[in-house]
């Protein structure tokens, strides 16, 4: 952890619609809340389906693995916590592509929509917070 990490601003990891993502990161995996109903992926996560309105859902593991949908570099620092330049990134997951991520990717990493990139999760302060890397296994990427 920076000195710079330490400084920034946390998420709210006991909120009782997103807790079970928190508590899947404090495990090193990434979960999304899915209805059992009907199978629909709840993102942002609520305890109710807003698809068909059923209030059976579940968290479920899904990987690590996304592509880049969009993203953006900022020039400009608007918190001392986050020095620019830094690239501000939306990630696609390859299991739950209706869900999308958003993340922070420190400097001007050379990125492109599409671009295959993988999780990773940084322990700031008492957080583990989910990260996004460019993805590379030797030249075997699958689409």
């Amino acid at each position: 952890m920076t000195a710079v990490a330490a400084e920034a601003p946390l998420p709210v990891t006991s909120d009782p619609d997103s807790q079970g993502f928190f508590e899947a990161a404090e495990r090193g995996e990434l979960a999304l809340r899915f209805c059992c109903a009907c199978g629909h992926t709840i993102h942002l996560p609520m305890s109710v389906c807003d698809q068909c309105h059923s209030w059976n859902t579940e968290w479920r593991t899904v990987r690590l693995r996304g592509k880049v949908y969009t993203f953006t570099i900022a020039e400009r620092q608007v918190h001392p916590a986050f020095p620019a330049p830094y690239a501000v990134v939306l990630v696609e997951l390859d299991d739950a592509p209706e869900a999308r991520l958003l993340s922070h990717m420190p400097g001007t990493p050379a990125l492109h929509i599409g671009m295959p990139v993988e999780g990773f999760f940084e322990r700031v302060q008492s957080v583990n917070l989910l990260r996004w890397r460019p993805f590379t296994d030797g030249g075997n990427e699958q689409p």
